[in-house]
C-alpha cells in the first residue's frame, strides 16, 4: 500500500539539500573512478584474465538499466525514501565487493553495488529540482556537477594510495562509513517529497525495459571488442534482441493505464531536445575518454601517472565551468548557454583531430581543457532545462532519463571511438602497406574519431537550439 501523500513540501535550508545530494554524487563518482585505477591489481591478484572487464560492464549495465525503474519508484514512494534506501544498498554492495574472494562473486556484488547507485544518480537531481526554485536551479545543478568533477579527479589520486598501502578490498570498505555518513545526513536534511497517486506498479514494462537495455548495450560493448566485433552472431543477436524488447516496451506504455514512462513527456520539446542532445554530447565525450588515455601513453609514451596529470585538466576545468554555466543560464536562458557550450566542446574535439606524436604535454592540456569548458557550459544548463519542462508528479523520472541519457551515451560513445579509430586505423595499414600498429596508421584513426566526435557535436548544436522556449528564457 502507498504511504499517504505528503502536503508540506516546503525546503527549510536548500543549500544544506544540495550539499546533501552533491556529498552522495561525490561519493559514488569517486567508486568508479577508484574502481577504474585498481582494475590491474584485481586482475593480477585474483586471476580474473581479460574478464576483469565484468566488473565494470556489470556495475554499468545495471546501474544504466535500472535508472528509470528508481526514478518511476521516486515519484510512487517519495525521493527521500528511495534516496536513502539506495544509500543503504550501495554501502551492502561495498561491503560485500570488499569480502569477495573471486573474480565472479565480485562481479555479482557489483550488481548490487551498481543497483544503489542506480537510486542515487536517478533522483539527485530530481530533488535539487524540488528544492530550488526554477530561477536558481542551472546554479544548484551546476554546483551539482562540480562535486562529480571532483569525484573523478580524486577517484584516481585516493585509490592509489588505498592501493598502496591497504590492498583493492579497500576501495570498497572506504565507502561503508561514509556511505553511513551520508544515510544521516539524507536522514536529517532532506526534506519529505510529495509522492503520486499510481495504479501501481508497471512491471512489464520495467522486465522488458530492463532485459532490452542490458542486452543492447552488451551487444554494443562486445560489438566493438576485437575478440567479437560487430558480424559476430552473439552480437548481432544481442543487438537484435535489445531493439525489439525496446520496441515492445514502448508499444506496452502507450496501452497500459500505469505505464512506466509517459510517452506524452516527450511531446514537451525542451525535455525531448535536452534528453538528445545529453545522449549525443555524451556519446562524444565517451569517445574521448575511451581514445585520449591511448594518445597519451602509446603516442606521446607519456607514464600512466603523468597522463593521468594531463587528464586531470578535464575535470578539473569541468568544476569550474559547471556551477558558471549553471548561473548563466538562469540568468540568459539555458538555449543559448548550452549551444555556446556545445560549440566549445566542438572546437575543443575539432582541435583534438590534428592530434600528433609530436605533440608536447601542453598541446593536449589546453585542448582538453577547452573541450572540458565547453561541457561544462552545456550540462548543466541541459539538465536544468530538462527539468523545468517536466512536471512535478513527473520530475523523478526526467531527473532518471537524464541520467539513463548520460550513461547510454557513454557507453555508445565507447564503442564509437573504438569502432572508428581500429576500422581508420585498419583502412590506412592496407593503403600505405604499414602494420596496423604503426604510429601513422594510429594517428589516422585517432584523428578520424575527433573529427567524427566533432561533426557529432556540431549536429547537438541544432538539436540544443531547438529546444525553443521554456516557462522562462529557455
Amino acid at each position: 500500500m502507498l504511504p499517504p501523500p505528503v502536503q508540506n513540501t516546503t525546503v527549510p535550508n536548500k543549500w544544506m539539500v544540495l550539499g546533501t545530494v552533491a556529498f552522495g554524487s561525490f561519493m559514488a563518482t569517486l567508486d568508479s573512478s577508484i574502481v577504474n585505477i585498481a582494475l590491474p591489481t584485481i586482475r593480477r591478484e585474483l586471476n580474473t584474465g581479460d574478464n576483469v572487464e565484468w566488473i565494470v560492464l556489470s556495475y554499468l549495465l545495471v546501474t544504466t538499466s535500472t535508472l528509470l525503474i528508481m526514478g518511476r519508484l521516486s515519484d510512487m514512494f517519495g525521493r527521500k525514501r528511495v534516496y536513502m534506501t539506495g544509500f543503504g544498498v550501495f554501502i551492502l554492495g561495498s561491503f560485500l565487493c570488499g569480502i569477495s574472494w573471486s573474480l565472479w562473486s565480485l562481479v555479482v556484488f557489483r550488481l548490487v553495488q551498481g543497483l544503489g547507485a542506480s537510486m542515487i544518480f536517478a533522483i539527485g537531481p530530481a530533488i535539487i529540482g524540488d528544492a530550488f526554485s526554477q530561477q536558481e536551479r542551472g546554479k544548484a545543478l551546476g554546483l551539482l556537477g562540480t562535486a562529480v568533477a571532483a569525484g573523478s579527479t580524486t577517484g584516481p589520486v585516493a585509490g592509489g594510495l588505498l592501493l598502496q598501502h591497504f590492498g583493492w578490498e579497500s576501495i570498497f570498505f572506504v565507502n561503508v562509513p561514509i556511505g553511513l555518513i551520508a544515510i544521516w545526513r539524507a536522514s536529517v536534511v532532506l526534506p519529505a517529497s510529495a509522492v503520486a497517486g499510481s495504479k501501481g506498479f508497471d512491471i512489464p514494462g520495467a522486465l522488458l525495459f530492463l532485459v532490452g537495455v542490458t542486452s543492447l548495450l552488451t551487444g554494443v560493448d562486445f560489438g566493438a571488442s576485437p575478440d567479437h566485433g560487430w558480424a559476430h552472431p552473439t552480437v548481432m543477436f544481442l543487438i537484435a534482441a535489445g531493439i525489439l524488447l525496446l520496441g515492445c516496451f514502448f508499444y506496452w506504455e502507450k496501452r497500459y493505464p500505469a505505464p512506466l514512462l509517459q510517452l506524452k513527456l516527450f511531446r514537451i520539446k525542451p525535455l525531448t531536445a535536452a534528453l538528445a542532445a545529453t545522449g549525443l554530447a555524451f556519446i562524444a565525450n565517451g569517445s574521448n575518454l575511451y581514445v585520449l588515455p591511448f594518445f597519451l601513453q602509446q603516442l606521446l609514451r607519456l607514464s600512466p601517472q603523468n597522463a593521468g596529470f594531463i587528464m586531470l585538466a578535464g575535470p578539473l576545468t569541468l568544476s569550474i565551468a559547471a556551477p558558471i554555466g549553471g548561473y548563466l543560464s538562469d540568468k540568459m536562458g539555458a538555449r543559448w548557454i548550452a549551444s555556446a557550450g556545445l560549440l566549445l566542446m566542438a572546437t575543443g574535439h575539432f582541435l583534438l583531430s590534428f592530434l600528433h606524436d609530436q605533440w608536447t604535454w601542453h598541446d593536449a592540456t589546453w585542448r582538453i581543457a577547452l573541450m572540458s569548458l565547453g561541457f561544462g557550459f552545456f550540462q548543466s544548463p541541459n539538465s536544468s532545462s530538462a527539468l523545468n519542462s517536466a512536471p512535478v508528479a513527473e520530475r523523478g523520472i526526467a531527473s532518471s532519463l537524464i541520467a539513463f541519457m548520460r550513461n547510454l551515451g557513454l557507453v555508445f560513445g565507447i564503442s564509437l571511438g573504438a569502432t572508428v579509430w581500429y576500422a581508420t586505423r585498419n583502412s590506412y595499414s592496407m593503403h600505405h602497406l604499414v602494420s596496423p600498429e604503426s604510429i601513422a596508421a594510429q594517428i589516422d584513426g585517432m584523428q578520424m574519431a575527433y573529427r567524427v566526435t566533432a561533426g557529432l557535436i556540431l549536429i547537438t548544436v541544432f538539436i540544443s537550439l531547438s529546444r525553443g522556449s521554456n516557462l522562462l528564457k529557455q
